[in-house]
């Protein structure tokens, strides 16, 4: 009986001994690798902010294909990007000359593709494409990246 005792104690404290190893790697893993990653990423950047495209809630829709085709697009994005340091704080609700230039440079872009180029598979190309060509209605490099946060195809 007191062998029986002894083995289930020590099944018990094996079990608990291999959590806790698995546990402190867990940690490990999740505070220094996949921080160091995330960290080279951006190290070369500065602080970003993200500025939010077209309207708050229903985000820009977009008639593509032409003015016969009936094909619209609704679109929601949002683009990381350096802060402006010539932007006044506080401008109120007023819509400052750079967010007219964003928008009507990505609604130029997505008016200007074919329906084929709004496949999934080619999503990848869009962004790039949106990035570069704000990048270049701006005059500088201050998007970081573009975030499609809701795509509807009609």
């Amino acid at each position: 009986m007191a062998e029986r005792k002894l083995s289930i104690g020590m099944i018990v404290g094996l079990i608990v001994v291999g959590l806790l190893i698995a546990g402190g790697m867990s940690y490990f893993i999740a505070t220094k690798i996949v921080a160091d990653k995330t960290d080279t990423k951006q190290s070369g950047r500065e602080a970003s902010v993200f500025v939010k495209v077209g309207d708050p809630k229903d985000g820009l829709v977009i008639n593509i294909g032409g003015v016969s085709s009936g094909r619209y697009l609704k679109i929601s994005m949002t683009l990381e990007m350096k802060p402006n340091k010539k932007a006044k704080e506080g401008e109120g609700k007023s819509i400052s000359p750079e967010e007219i230039k964003i928008v009507d440079t990505i609604v130029y872009i997505l008016r200007s593709q074919k329906i084929e180029d709004f496949d999934p598979s080619k999503q990848e190309r869009l962004k790039e494409l949106i990035k570069n060509e704000v990048n270049k209605a701006l005059g500088e490099d201050r998007v970081y990246d573009v975030y499609i946060t809701n795509f509807v195809l009609q």
